[in-house]
């Protein structure tokens, strides 16, 4: 069963995320943070995934991010690595949740690092797919893909719903995977959006942290990324203590959505040798 929530936090920020839970035991919690963009969501990074972990035992929690999906978009903030690590926190310890899996994709790998660093006796294992957070400024900007997200303002009239599809086949090596009714959740979202969460966002490059990660990494990449570098699987591989690393061809920037079993069957062998 899926339920879709507004929480209000103890701060007063109100978070969207859905909540799906097992019929049966559960097994732990999963915490699925989604990437950057325009029109992003919980759901639309990770609806082919939800109920493969629903039906292995998990508890699955799929926020909308501060200035994303549902979830507020306030103005009079900077959308920094801490602001995002600090609102999850909240909105998990209001849910008296102690111990979970963190699954991100890009920002939300990022800020799935940001937690495991912060808290590690909360964060029982990451899970990440093609991780922000782990090269310089100046090089993810470097990429086509941002480098094309970039080009027209979130609000300006030239980001027409024909801009938004185009920019989304940057996200995949197989343009099918754009569909209408992706682009279609994609646009509803980004009518609510505004400019400031990625004029102000500030991600560090966490490189030099990766071997303080405490907790069993497992990482995914395509190997036809155009937002960020695949080189990044080899500094988690290398950095990090316990790690996998597995390496998709024929694959952009959405492992979990363009090649959703191959995910969901990795992902779930891995939480279950924990």
């Amino acid at each position: 069963m899926t339920e879709t929530m507004q929480r209000q936090l103890t701060s007063g920020f109100t978070l969207s995320y859905s909540d799906t839970a097992p019929s049966g035991a559960t097994l732990g919690c999963v915490v699925f943070i989604h990437g950057s963009g325009p029109g992003a969501s919980g759901m639309s990074n990770f609806q082919a995934n939800i109920e493969a972990f629903r039906d292995a035992g998990y508890r699955v929690l799929v926020p909308d991010l501060p200035g994303y999906g549902q979830s507020d978009k306030p103005t009079d903030v900077q959308y920094t690595l801490d602001y995002f690590v600090g609102i999850m926190f909240e909105w998990l310890d209001e849910l008296k949740l102690s111990n979970y899996h963190l699954v991100g994709n890009s920002l939300g790998g990022a800020i799935a690092i940001g937690m495991s660093l912060t808290r590690a006796d909360a964060v029982t294992s990451l899970i990440l797919m093609a991780s922000g957070g782990i090269e310089s400024r100046e090089t993810y900007f470097n990429m086509p893909g941002i480098q094309a997200m970039v080009k027209y303002p979130m609000g300006s009239p030239e980001f027409t719903r024909d801009v938004l599809a185009k920019l989304l086949t940057q996200l995949v090596y197989d343009p099918e995977h754009v569909t209408d009714a992706l682009v279609d959740q994609r646009w509803a979202t980004l009518q609510t959006q505004n400019a400031t969460v990625l004029a102000t966002m500030a991600i560090p490059d966490l490189t030099d942290r990766l071997g303080d990660i405490a907790c069993s990494v497992l990482s995914f990449w395509g190997r036809e990324d155009r937002f960020c570098p695949v080189s990044g699987a080899d500094k988690l591989f290398n950095a990090c203590n316990t790690v996998q690393s597995i390496k998709v061809s024929q694959c952009g920037h959405w492992v979990m959505v363009e090649h959703p079993q191959l995910f969901n069957r990795e992902s779930l062998a891995f939480l279950e040798a924990l």
